[in-house]
């Protein structure tokens, strides 16, 4: 009780202050609202000062998207902006919070990074794959030696938490019109395995000084309770291991890396030699083991090629695949198309991660194809042998309890999570006006009186990147390429006698993913006569000079017209590719 007291005196003092003081903060979040990924937040101090909060990308489904690679926040109010940047803070190092930086970071102005070490290794090692982007400057921030740091106005602490990768930090953001706490991506675990528990009492103690604004994971606010504990997760991991008689393939993220030590203790207690597999999973646990975040035993990691030497129930291979991404180690091994390995009957696979929402379909065939050529499977939905990391509604009302802030502002998820997180806060107390929704580029405001949504935005539509490519895939050429996957493709080659405006030959037809011509000889012929109409239309004749020959006109035609057509016989629009050839 006398502490509760001592906090609501302190909030109220800082409060106080806060009137006194005639300036503003402008909170922009540019990705991570309203979706799963590319999470980046900007905070703005008296339109002069500018820092940012994790800088990440998103990996598109390829039904939607077909050919991109990445999807990364847009940056153009930071660009014309970037002389006001003094920072970046990075929350941990999962993609959807450092996987933007190679892409971004010159546009910006290459300001600092500040970080754990983990995550400054895993940024470093990704920009090596980036020559000719700038040096990049990160500074550390290790739990075990806080430090307060200075950029420009903004006083930032920050403190120790669990998700499901090591060095995951929020951070304590003070300023002159009241303290942001920013959770980001968190679980509350007291019993994780190759872990410390969050830490609570820091958390508390940097509360006493006022939480303004407290901003938090939505992503898991609809699940009641508390996630699991990994030491839960590891029991039942355990029991997989004692029953397997064949070969263990467990598929997780790459930086998921408790997860990995989990595996590769388990196979060392169990006597199997351990195969990473995946280039982003060897090279996470590369870095954490150079900065004895893993604990490896002594010759239990051997090469694929080896593994062959051993006896099934003697191998475990760890890779990726769990999301079955296309390109994947587990995804190669499903098809048959892995340099070494293939399932063989008897194989335990376990899909050790929650399935990101819109992957549903595509992770069940992967089941399906598995289970086909004789494995066994397991998965986060018959035993908890995946904990998330990020909290369920029982570790949103912790933090909420602990922090007691003034306004609540849900950071990461779809629209029914951030509206789940609203509910908790008002079943908390706190008023719901005071729960703030926003959507990517909408501006909120903080003033000495209030914190509010306005109705001005900065440009936050998507960016896309294809291949080396950034920002360059129009909406135009996605519509075409999902026409391509979806309905195929019609190219038409007309060639025409110059000197007399007719056709020289009957129009080349080719078909990719649409009709079988051979099948389709009706077909094509009709659209053999609507060419020559449409050439016919579009040639015209003055006196005895040589025809004119429109051929824009020509093409345009060729192109809508049979596409109706096409579109009327078939009730299918494939991508309509008119050539128009002058002889």
């Amino acid at each position: 009780m006398e502490k509760t007291l001592i906090l609501e005196e302190t909030q109220s003092k800082i409060r106080k202050r806060d009137k006194s003081y005639p300036g503003h903060l402008k909170i922009i979040p540019l990705g991570g609202l309203e979706e799963v990924g590319k999470n980046m937040t900007v905070l703005e101090l008296n339109d002069k000062e500018i820092i940012i909060i994790d800088v990440g990308l998103e990996f598109p489904a390829f039904e939607e998207l077909p050919g991109v690679d990445f999807i990364i926040p847009n940056t153009e109010y930071l660009e014309e902006n970037k002389e006001k940047i003094k920072g970046i803070l990075i929350s941990h190092g999962h993609f959807d919070h450092i996987g933007g930086i190679p892409y971004i970071i010159d546009r910006i102005g290459n300001p600092p990074i500040y970080t754990a070490p983990l995550t400054k290794g895993l940024i470093l090692q990704r920009q090596a794959d980036f020559p000719n982007q700038p040096r990049l400057q990160i500074y550390e921030l290790r739990k075990d030696n806080y430090k307060t740091i200075k950029l420009g106005s903004f006083i930032i602490d920050y403190f120790h938490l669990n998700h499901n990768i090591p060095d995951t930090i929020g951070f304590f953001i003070q300023t002159p019109v009241g303290n942001i706490l920013y959770a980001g991506e968190f679980k509350i675990d007291f019993s994780p395995v190759f872990d410390q528990p969050a830490d609570l009492f820091r958390i508390a103690k940097l509360a006493m000084r006022g939480v303004r604004v407290l901003m938090m994971d939505a992503t898991n606010a609809p699940q009641p309770g508390f996630v699991e504990s990994e030491k839960v997760i590891m029991e039942n991991l355990e029991d997989i291991f004692r029953k397997a008689k064949g070969r263990i393939i467990a598929a997780t993220f790459s930086a998921l890396l408790e997860r990995v030590q989990q595996l590769i203790w388990l196979s060392s207690l169990y006597g199997r030699k351990v195969v990473l597999d995946g280039r982003s999973m060897k090279m996470a646990v590369e870095i954490a083991r150079r900065l004895k975040y893993l604990q490896v035993p002594k010759g239990i990691l051997i090469r694929p090629e080896d593994s062959f030497r051993l006896p099934p129930h003697q191998v475990t291979i760890i890779c990726t695949g769990s999301q079955a991404e296309e390109s994947s180690a587990l995804m190669r091994i499903a098809n048959g198309q892995h340099r070494y390995f293939k399932i063989i009957p008897g194989d335990t696979v376990i899909f050790s991660s929650s399935v990101i929402p819109g992957n549903e379909r595509i992770i069940q065939e992967l089941k399906d194809d598995l289970s086909k050529q004789g494995a066994y499977i397991y998965h986060y939905q018959m035993m908890d042998i995946h904990a998330s990391g990020h909290g369920f509604s029982g570790d949103l009302k912790l933090l909420i309890n602990i922090t007691k802030p003034e306004y609540v502002i849900p950071s990461q998820g779809y629209y029914y999570m951030l509206k789940a997180a609203e509910e908790i806060a008002v079943n908390l107390g706190i008023p719901k006006e005071k729960v703030i929704i926003s959507q990517n580029g909408r501006i909120i405001e903080v003033t000495a009186d209030k914190v509010y949504l306005t109705n001005r935005y900065v440009p936050a539509n998507p960016v896309y990147v294809d291949g080396l490519g950034v920002g360059d895939v129009q909406e135009v050429v996605l519509r075409d390429r999902q026409n391509l996957a979806k309905d195929g493709m019609f190219v038409v080659v007309t060639t025409i006698d110059s000197a007399t405006g007719t056709l020289k030959t009957s129009p080349d037809i080719v078909s990719r993913g649409f009709v079988y011509l051979r099948e389709s000889k009706e077909l094509l012929q009709e659209v053999r006569n609507l060419i020559r109409k449409i050439v016919e239309r579009n040639v015209r004749f003055l006196g005895d000079e040589s025809p004119i020959i429109q051929e824009e006109q020509i093409r345009y035609n060729l192109k809508e017209e049979i596409a109706e057509f096409l579109f009327k016989k078939t009730k299918r629009r494939p991508l309509v590719l008119p050539v128009v050839v002058k002889v």
